[in-house]
This record gives structure tokens, sequence and C-alpha cells, in this order.
């Protein structure tokens, strides 16, 4: 960010933020919005409780395994499509659908077929992420050249040892990128998830802290989750670059 021809850090632009939330708290405009230091200051009182600490890890295992099950299985479908065109032709209409439908709505419907459980969260959270996950292995794979493909078959190549040290790593940019879109998504799914289906982890907090106005404990909770969201997203997109750099390099 640049003001009158001064370069700011990259961070500047938050600094900025929480200085005018800080303002619309102490002006006392709405209820809503309490003062940012009143946030942080509940956050370092609530942060090492019992409560927190169980809701972190209840939240951090489903956002972690509903993750993973996408990666493994969005990865290697998308790979697939992007080389058979019979597959790409049967799956690619299904992916864009759950791609652009509002997946909320088919909460009630995983209630129904898995509980009220942790599985259902799961399957949300995997639910709101494995699409991208899945266009772009399709894209990556697509734009791979095509050269690749025939010395791997010239050499005979297995279509095991194809897919390992060819398609995957060829398409791998395009794989970073869809996960960490498929991450961001994948936060809003479990969050949906634990208030929906099971109100366990920090969807039980925010039902609770919203309905007794808690707002300061409300925000605190939100602003551990940006962060997590945050820097899991900044962590891929290093690695994302990392990684183009390297296959424009090759």
């Amino acid at each position: 960010m640049t003001i009158f021809g001064f370069r700011l850090p990259g961070m500047s632009s938050l600094l900025l933020w929480g200085l005018v939330w800080e303002i619309v708290g102490r002006l006392g405009i709405t209820f809503f919005v309490p003062p940012l230091s009143a946030v942080f200051a509940t956050l370092f009182e609530i942060i090492g409780t019992p409560a927190f600490l169980k809701a972190l890890s209840e939240t951090a295992y489903a956002f972690g395994v509903g993750v993973t099950a996408a990666i493994a299985i969005g990865v290697p479908t998308g790979i697939l499509m992007g080389r058979s065109r019979l597959l790409d032709e049967l799956l690619l209409p299904w992916v864009n659908i759950f791609l652009s439908a509002p997946l909320t709505a088919l909460v009630p419907v995983l209630m129904v077929l898995f509980g009220f459980g942790m599985t259902s969260i799961i399957i949300t959270t995997a639910l709101f992420a494995i699409w991208i996950i899945i266009l772009n292995a399709r894209a990556g794979v697509m734009q791979i050249n095509r050269s690749l493909v025939e010395m791997a078959r010239c050499f005979g190549a297995s279509p095991l040892a194809a897919f390992t040290k060819i398609y995957f790593w060829s398409a791998l940019p395009e794989i970073l990128s869809g996960v960490r879109i498929g991450v961001i998504r994948a936060v809003k799914g479990v969050i949906i998830g634990q208030l929906l289906i099971s109100i366990v982890g920090f969807g039980a907090l925010f039902e609770l802290y919203s309905a007794n106005f808690l707002m300061t404990h409300f925000w605190a909770v939100l602003i551990v989750l940006f962060a997590m969201a945050f820097s899991i997203s900044e962590l891929l997109a290093y690695l994302e670059r990392r990684v183009s750099y390297y296959a424009a390099k090759r």
C-alpha cells in the first residue's frame, strides 16, 4: 500500500482498519462492535480456558480430517478427469453444479444420512473444499506439455508411474492453488456444520456468546478463526509461489 508516495508494509491496511474499529467501538455507535482493545483483552482471558481449548481441538479435528479427505479424493479425481475425456464429460457437470450450488442446503440431508455427530461435520467441511480442488487439479493436468506425456509413453512408463512422476508434479502449482482456495471454503464449511448439525467446537461458542450478547467474546473467537484461516492460506500461497517459480524454471 502506498500513501503520498511512501510505500507502507503489507499489514498496514490491517492496522488502519483496526484503528477504525477501535474508534467506532469507543464511540459506542452499536453494542455489536466493541472496542478492538477490549476484544483482545477478552481473547487473552479465554484463550487458555478449558472451554476454549476443547472448542479449538474439536474444530481443528473436523477441519483437518475434512480438508485431508478433500485433498485425498479431489486431487486424484481432478488428475483423472484431466487425463480421460470420458471421465471428464461424466463428472465435470456435477462438479460445476456442486461448486456453484448453495451447499448449506445439503446439510439437512447429511444430518439424515449420517446423524448429528462429528461425521456429518467432517463431510460438510470436505464438501465445501473438494470441488475447487478437483477443478484446479483438472486444469493443471490439461495444461501439461504433451511432450512430457509422450516421453513417458515412449519409455514405457506405467499408468501409476506417469500419474505420480508426470501428472502430479507438472500440475502441482494449480493443485496448490486449488487447495488454498479449498482451505478457505473449508473454514466456512466447518463452522456451518458446527452451527447447524451439532453445536460443538467454535460453533458452540458462537451460539453461547451471541445468545448472551457477549460481543467481546464473540469477536475474540472470530478473530482466532480468521487468524487460523489467514495463516494457512498464506502458507499455501507461499508454497504455491515457490512451486510456480520452480515450474517456470524447469
